[in-house]
């Protein structure tokens, strides 16, 4: 019998189980050229070991994988393989003889699974993006509760092989990243058909945008297990959303809640104990609990059991489809809570299914998703949401959750990082739009903002000026207005703004609503980007306050009325 390997002594001895001192390539040159990438231990690494977290059943690859193989062919690097809840049956990474993988915020609370070992590494900031899997939510909940992107693909966008199954039927390798646009970049050099992998499929992705006035399905039946900070920051996600042009729509989660039960609670859970029976009927006891538990459950089902399950999967899956009659992706939590380490020591089924609440179904109905970071909560801990769409969606997917991720104004996982400017998504079809920076009001919320959106124009981000400006409240407006006035280089305020996208084919009717003495021009932004902006004339400011030092109109309006400042 094998033995255990000792307990980690650091979070790294946790996520890593080996870190290679020189990293494997193969090419120096290609779209992922100098990116450096951490595996999962169910894949496939030619020359390294693949233990699945079990060392019982270890063997040296001969060869990579596929997703591997692409990767390093793109021009990226393997820099080691991670730790995961055993045989990817998990979602919270403490079922590794190897230790428990902590969370990158605080320790004391489990990373999520069964990717642990790759969420940590990314959220850390150790490589620049790292492989998971996903049968039920593993590359979408170490991402949500670690501040990190997780893209889960249409099953059989990316090849699954060279990966140690789950489930077969429904996995998919998974990809997590500190921002979409790399998750993308990552995904489009893995994806392509594989006759050497039974459930690899030729994918036509839908290369149009979602449409510039969205409708996002909102579960009606939400559950955060008493955690109130998790459901604040869902509602925050939703209000976030509606700033993006959505409109929520709440759908009847029945169908879907169903389908997920259907993963572990009927004979369906037999596929989980067919991926690795040769060994298990062998060496059951060098398999951890609860996992042993459940891949023995596997085994007594018997093959009209596993018709039956099949085929009431199907009929749930049809009952499910009718919401896309209403809505153009669906939105949930990607995790409604954190527990501790010790809370899923104490009580490992339990609450690993509660993690699971909101991913569970959508391998199992064909769906796309992407989890993008949503919030850091009041604790200090990471609240993410999950974007899913039909099968083929995940351009449409990738384009929202970069808006929305940028919207937040998080960090880049666990670091200081700020999140780079946005990328174009790979394979998406952009309409010719332009950028324009907005500082009074056509704020979010504001009087004047309904001549954007009605125009289909969209939220980027919410960012700065460089010092190079003045703010001025401009007497005789209305609505009120501020007027921005550039002067010398760096000898004025940053003034806070937001930068929205509107349709070429918009723009001039939405210039010839501008009165003076406002004006657009270019303006610079903090990061040194360029973009359209609102500007006022210089004789307008002669009887005009100057408001530059609240930083923004908005905080002007509200110190305002709360008889702070006098009003103008």
């Amino acid at each position: 019998m094998v033995q255990t390997p000792p307990p980690p002594r650091t979070a790294e001895d946790a996520a890593w189980i080996l870190r290679l001192a020189t990293p494997i390539s193969t090419t120096a040159h290609g779209p992922l050229a100098g990116l450096h990438f951490a595996v999962k231990d169910n894949i496939d690494v030619a020359g390294l070991p693949t233990t699945a977290a079990c060392p019982g059943f270890g063997y040296r690859a001969d060869e990579h994988a596929m997703v591997v193989q692409r990767l390093l062919d793109a021009g990226a690097s393997v820099a080691g393989k991670t730790n995961m809840d055993q045989f990817a049956c998990g979602l919270n990474g403490t079922r590794s003889p190897y230790g428990p993988v902590p969370n990158a915020f605080d320790a004391r609370y489990v990373c999520g699974g069964s990717s642990s070992g790759s969420a940590w590494t990314v959220a850390r900031g150790q490589v620049d993006f790292a492989l998971g899997t996903d049968t039920a939510g593993s590359g979408r909940v170490p991402a949500g509760l670690n501040n990190i992107v997780g893209l889960k693909p249409s099953k059989g966008l990316v090849s699954a092989r060279g990966v140690l199954p789950a489930a077969q039927s429904v996995d998919c390798v998974s990809i997590f990243a500190p921002t979409v646009a790399l998750a993308a970049r990552v995904r489009h050099a893995a994806m392509g058909h594989d006759c050497a992998d039974p459930y690899s499929r030729r994918l036509r992705l839908e290369r149009s945008p979602y449409p510039q006035r969205f409708r996002f399905g909102v579960p009606d039946e939400l559950v955060f297990f008493g955690d109130e900070l998790a459901r604040a920051a869902f509602a925050d996600a939703v209000a976030r959303l509606r700033e993006l042009g959505g409109t929520p729509v709440t759908i009847d989660y029945r169908p879907l809640r169903e389908a997920a039960s259907l993963l572990y609670d009927s004979a369906l859970v037999a596929e989980r104990y067919a991926a690795v029976r040769a060994f298990f009927d062998g060496h059951a006891d060098e398999v951890v609990e609860p996992v042993r538990g459940i891949l023995a459950s596997g085994s007594g089902y018997a093959a009209w059991e596993l018709c039956e399950a099949q085929t009431r999967l199907r009929a749930l899956a049809q009952r499910a489809d009718a919401m896309w009659e209403h809505i153009d992706l669906l939105v949930v939590p990607t995790a409604p809570t954190h527990y501790t380490i010790a809370q899923m020591h104490a009580d490992p089924v339990a609450l690993n299914r509660n993690l699971g609440a909101y991913t569970n179904f959508v391998n199992l109905l064909d769906y796309a998703a992407l989890s993008v970071p949503s919030t850091l909560r009041a604790d200090g801990l990471p609240f993410g949401i999950t974007l899913i769409g039909r099968s083929g969606s995940d351009l449409q997917l990738a384009e929202l959750g970069q808006r929305y991720h940028h919207a937040t104004g998080l960090p880049q996982g666990a670091t200081d990082l700020p999140l780079p400017a946005p990328a174009a998504i790979p394979g998406l079809a952009v309409p010719a739009t332009v950028k324009l920076a907005v500082v009074g009001a056509h704020l979010s919320g504001m009087a004047l903002n309904p001549q954007l959106t009605e125009r289909g124009a969209r939220l980027l981000a919410r960012t700065e000026t460089a010092p190079d400006y003045r703010l001025f409240a401009l007497p005789g407006t209305t609505p009120p207005k501020p007027g921005l006035l550039r002067i010398d280089p760096g000898m004025g305020h940053r003034i806070a703004v937001e930068v929205w996208e509107m349709p070429m084919e918009q723009y001039g009717s939405f210039v010839a609503l501008v009165p003076p003495p406002l004006a657009i021009a270019t303006l610079r932004l903090a990061d040194g980007s360029a973009v359209q902006g609102f500007v006022c004339e210089a004789f307008s400011i002669l009887d005009a306050r100057d408001i530059s030092h609240f930083g923004g109109w908005r905080a002007y309006l509200a110190l305002q009325r709360s008889d702070a400042v006098p009003a103008f």
